[in-house]
């Protein structure tokens, strides 16, 4: 059964740092991308970055531009966000997803559950 798992959320005061985990599990041949999005309080889904395997491009909201880095290390199947510098606003859920070519052939675009970041101080 392929999964796909977000971890590593948490609280943090201003300026500090996270870094997201999200795994994914199962007949994994290779993530062809993966994003990251975030939902606050009574707001939708927010697109926060992308990262794209083939030529390693990376997209990225201007809310985190040079803040964030997303990054993928397909020899574990797992993809990262780093939040540096965070920011009360940032407090959300932050949800992955990715694109993913599976094992012996076949595609599947999964969501992970949420993880909560939440910035205070």
């Amino acid at each position: 059964q392929v999964q796909l798992v977000g971890s590593g959320g948490g609280f943090v005061q201003p300026g500090g740092s996270l870094r997201l985990d999200c795994k994914a599990s199962g007949s994994i041949h290779l993530i062809r991308e993966m994003g990251w999005y975030r939902q606050g309080p009574g707001t939708e889904r927010d697109f926060i970055a992308r990262y794209t395997s083939n030529g390693g491009y990376t997209t990225y909201a201007d809310s985190v531009k040079g803040r964030f880095t997303i990054s993928i290390d397909n020899r574990s199947n797992t993809g990262y966000l780093q939040m540096n510098n965070l920011e009360p606003e940032d407090t959300a859920v932050y949800i992955c997803n990715a694109d993913l070519d599976l094992l012996p052939s076949g595609r599947r675009r999964l969501w992970g559950q949420g993880t909560q970041v939440t910035v205070s101080s």
